[in-house]
């Protein structure tokens, strides 16, 4: 822990240890080893929800579990790659990944780090920000993570599932009795670039939000972004202070959407228990919340919107693509024509597991929203049709029930679970809520698959405490 805040860092840990002693010794490991398998449970992902996850097992006994990232140290996630916001979207940070420890929480760490009435003067929680108190949470919650290390598939085994992975080029294979895919925005499907892009122009000339673009290439060139929601306006503010000569954002919509109803979701009892709903009440809070989905903060909108070389043109859908040369010619809808160097898509992601690699072989056996429910006429939406339909504890759902059963030990906790569960699962407002019944539903599937191991441990007998020394003399005779 180096820097000039290593003393009071190194202190705020120590504090954190003390909470954590003050609730009582965590608990010992309580599932029984089984021959053969590696891990109880597996993670994919560590970034925040991954390490809220894992240490929300660990308070939970749940101790032989492991926590694998693509990404070398300090990529984890997307704030110091793909997150282009200058702040995030919520106003200072609500409880996070800490499970209720107030010494591992960010106001705690930036108060740490500089000081009460720097945070109370904080607005918005400046993104790098956030990624370095993620780096301190791993570090000071003592969760390991095994980088550089990939998920290549998932196969099936009786009673367990085995990992392919890869690490430096090297394949291995683990078992592990139960699966979390904590893999955020891009776990569920991947980028969506609409067609009529990708199948017009070479990779060169194009790129999705989603990507690591190198804005500094575009300096003194000419972009264009399809989309108008939050990522759309970041990528545009990006380029335009990269130096782009000109920034076009297009929206297919006559005006902005100003405002979402995702903040109806800021109490306790809509996040706690949305998945309770019927599978009607859910679709229909998550069709009206899509259709204002495409969202963007006045501040992001205001980043792009202050140079005066950005353009912003709406109800301009685009209808065709083509490249000339080293140039791209856009035509919209309304009959527009702009020749530009780059593009980029601010289009969302797909919701299509058939592209997660880990998933492809089997995911034709995972049902979808279309799978399990019919909207009434009119009130359909082939995205969310796409999403997984997830139950309570987020496991997968057999499309046939009795054909895969085996799906039941795979906990998706990414983006597209928001149909099933409310809010963009993963996202920090979440963690609070989703992670404890997650874990909650971790433990119950592994208690129960050992039934028998724990009633006998629970029926097994104990050694007296008393004696019968303690009471002898005081026992009255019989009348």
């Amino acid at each position: 822990m180096a820097g000039p805040h290593a003393n009071a860092l190194a202190a705020l840990a120590a504090e954190a240890r003390r909470s954590l002693a003050l609730l009582g010794e965590e608990p010992a490991n309580w599932v029984p080893p089984q021959p053969g398998i590696d891990h109880d449970v597996a993670v994919i992902g560590g970034g925040q929800s991954g390490l809220s996850i894992a240490f929300a097992l660990r308070r939970a006994g749940i101790r032989r579990t492991t926590v694998i990232e693509s990404a070398p140290a300090g990529g984890e996630g997307v704030w110091r790659s793909v997150a282009r916001m200058e702040t995030l979207r919520t106003a200072k940070a609500p409880p996070g990944p800490e499970i209720g420890i107030p010494a591992l929480t960010f106001q705690a760490w930036h108060e740490a780090v500089h000081g009460a009435d720097a945070y109370a003067a904080l607005g918005n929680v400046p993104r790098l920000l956030w990624a370095d108190y993620l780096d301190w949470f791993r570090e000071a919650a003592g969760i390991p993570v095994r980088n550089g290390t990939r998920l290549r598939r998932v196969e099936p085994l009786a009673g367990a599932l085995r990992l392919h992975l890869e690490r430096d080029g090297v394949a291995s294979t683990e078992t592990v009795r139960k699966l979390v895919l904590a893999t955020g925005f891009a776990g569920g499907g991947g980028p969506f670039v609409p067609p009529v892009i990708a199948d017009a122009l070479p990779r060169t000339l194009y790129a999705h939000t989603a990507d690591a673009i190198d804005f500094k290439t575009l300096r003194g060139r000419r972009v264009a972004i399809l989309g108008a929601a939050a990522s759309a306006f970041d990528a545009a503010g990006t380029a335009l202070e990269a130096g782009a000569a000109e920034v076009h954002l297009f929206g297919r919509n006559a005006d902005l959407t100003r405002g979402t109803r995702m903040k109806n979701f800021g109490y306790p009892a809509a996040a706690e228990h949305f998945h309770a709903l019927s599978d009607a009440e859910r679709w229909r809070v998550m069709r009206i919340y899509r259709a204002r989905a495409s969202f963007p903060p006045a501040s992001t909108v205001r980043r792009a919107a202050r140079f005066a070389n950005f353009r912003l043109h709406l109800g301009a859908g685009w209808r065709a693509v083509d490249r000339q040369g080293d140039a791209v010619r856009i035509a919209t809808g309304d009959g527009r024509s702009l020749l530009v160097d780059f593009v980029i898509a601010g289009t969302g992601y797909a919701a299509d597991l058939s592209r997660v690699p880990e998933l492809a072989g089997f995911a034709d056996r995972i049902a979808r929203w279309s799978d399990r429910f019919t909207p009434v006429p009119g009130d359909e939406d082939t995205a969310l049709g796409a999403s997984p339909y997830l139950d309570s504890g987020f496991r997968f759902v057999e499309k046939e029930p009795g054909q895969a059963p085996w799906l039941a030990d795979i906990h998706y906790h990414g983006y597209s679970g928001m149909v099933s569960q409310g809010r963009p699962v993963g996202d920090i407002p979440s963690l609070r809520h989703n992670v404890p019944r997650l874990v909650s539903a971790l433990g119950r599937d592994l208690f129960l698959a050992d039934r028998e191991r724990h009633l006998e441990r629970m029926l097994a007998p104990t050694a007296d405490d008393l004696t019968g020394e303690e009471y002898a003399h005081a026992v009255a005779e019989p009348v």
